[in-house]
Parts: structure tokens; sequence; C-alpha cells
């Protein structure tokens, strides 16, 4: 096997998540300790009792997802597998950049945090959205979204084929739909998120989070990162900090982030952290590849008994 972990990003929260890992790892509960000595509040409570409304606030979210993902990672590294590469989706990429030891967990608690409020400042809440674009080409999308002339909207999120994510002004959006749904989409969903992420509404947003990139420690990954601003293996810092950068006001390549793992090799994913989003996504872009998970205790059992006989 040539193995690959991904993580998930916003979206893939809920009450409840990384609890059972909680209530039967220790290296579990030390990692969600860490994350509440670092951001000043019981992140553990937050993350298994909610409230929901409280736990979808995007610079709650963040680091939330972010600690989900290392608890499940920890008993992974614990039992010795190492990735051939990592990549996250959006908010996942932080957790990759960790999960290959290019930045702390301490630091990548507070960068989500500070990340989420510069998302949420850049664009009040109600002027922008996001909306998921099913059954269409990216070619068509990408048609649709220049053809709006009532506002900003563009395409967001390269899932894989026939799952698209836009972004932009709320009426430009809603526009995008409705045109989408005109040119045979089977659905066109508006997302639950509370800010347009991946366009050019959060250029300021990259800005300030580019300022507070500057004093952070960023060391070289131990395996390569797969970004999602261009679909690359990233081996250096520099290249890292700038991908972040970049990731949060353009487009993300998911779907060709899979396809670049697949052609160096890569033909087994392993999905760390709340949800099985990315697993499904993988399914339609390469249905050969090999898909594990661990998001709870049995998960974490079954995909460590695969990966260790």
């Amino acid at each position: 096997m040539k193995i690959a972990f991904v993580f998930p990003g916003q979206g893939s929260q809920y009450v409840g998540m990384g609890k059972d890992l909680w209530d039967r790892f220790d290296e579990v509960k030390a990692v969600y300790s860490e994350a509440s000595r670092a951001l000043g509040y019981d992140l553990a409570d937050l993350s298994f009792n909610g409230p929901l409304e409280e736990l979808n606030e995007t610079y709650r979210t963040q680091p939330c997802v972010l600690t989900a993902s290392m608890a499940a990672l920890r008993p992974i590294m614990s039992a010795g597998i190492r990735p051939y590469a990592v990549a996250g989706h959006s908010l996942g990429e932080y957790s990759a950049i960790v999960a290959a030891g290019a930045i702390s967990f301490e630091e990548a608690l507070r960068i989500t945090e500070k990340r989420g409020l510069f998302m949420q400042e850049a664009v009040p809440e109600g002027r922008g959205l996001m909306a998921a674009i099913i059954g269409l080409s990216r070619n068509r999308v990408d048609e649709i979204c220049l053809s709006v002339d009532s506002g900003y909207v563009s395409p967001a999120n390269y899932n894989c084929p026939g799952q698209i994510v836009i972004a932009g002004e709320k009426k430009a959006v809603e526009d995008a739909m409705r045109l989408s749904k005109e040119a045979g989409a089977k659905r066109a969903l508006a997302l639950a998120v509370s800010a347009p992420s991946h366009c050019a509404l959060m250029v300021e947003a990259s800005k300030r989070l580019a300022g507070l990139l500057d004093t952070v420690e960023v060391r070289d990954p131990e395996v390569p990162v797969v970004n999602n601003a261009d679909a690359n293996f990233l081996t250096t810092s520099e290249r890292i900090k700038f991908a972040l950068v970049k990731q949060l006001n353009s487009p993300l390549l998911w779907e060709d982030s899979i396809r670049k793992m697949t052609e160096s090799g890569i033909d087994t994913f392993v999905e760390i952290g709340p949800g099985k989003v990315l697993s499904g996504l993988i399914k339609r872009i390469e249905p050969q590849a090999k898909l594990l998970n661990a998001e709870d205790a049995e998960s974490l059992r079954r995909t460590l008994e695969h990966l260790t006989a």
C-alpha cells in the first residue's frame, strides 16, 4: 500500500464528534486538554455537548474540527503508521500540515481560530453565500458564474466530477443557483456556512492571515503536503505558507489533488476526523482507491487492523 492521510474541513462538524475516542484513549484526552489550554475555553465540552449554534460559528468550528482530527490521528501515529503524503480539504489542510510536522498543534489551533475570525469579519454574516451545484460539468458552472450580472460569484470548490461549490455575494449566488437548475443541474443547495471562502471576497482575510503566518514557525514537512490551491506536492516551509494564504481566496482543487496523488502511486486513502465526506468524494474521483477512515473507536480499530495486517 501507498497511503495518504486526508483530513476533513468545515461542514464536517457535529455535536458529539470525538467523544467516543475521548472515552477510550488517554492520549485523546491529552489532545483535548492541549486544545483547551491553548484557546482558553473547554473545547471538549463545546465539541461533545454543543450548543450547535456556537459550534457552527466559523471561529469555533475550525479549531474544533482540527482537534477532532488530531484526536483520531494520535492513535494511528502511536501505532507507527506513516503516510506517503497528506492533504486536507480547506480547513483540513491545517490538520494535514500538523500531521506532516510543519506546524505545531498549538500554533495551528491559534491560527485556525484567527482564520475563522478573519473570514467572518471579511464578509458580514448574511452578505455572502456558498452553494453546492450537483450534476453539471466544471466548464458549465464556470460559464454560469461568468454570466451572472447581479454581483460577484465564482467557483470555490472543485470537489469531484459533478459536484462544484460556488461562493460570492448572496444575490449573485442565488442567481447562479437558479441558472444552474435551468441548465440541468440535479440540485443546487445553499450551504450552512457563515463565510464564503475560496473566492475573491476573502482577499482581505488572506492579507491578515499572511501577517499572522509571518509570526509563526513553519518547518519543512516530514512528508509531502498536497495543497488545495495548486494540487501540488509541497516539501518546503516557504511553499506551505504561501499555499495557506492563496488557498483562502482561490478555488479549492480537491478533485485535482486526489488525481495528483493517485498518479504518484497512492492507492489507499485514510480519512481522519469527523464524517466520511472526503471518502465519498474520493470514491467518485478514483473508484479503484482503497478507502479507510478513523472517526470513532470502531472505525479506528478497523483501519488499524487493515494497515497493520
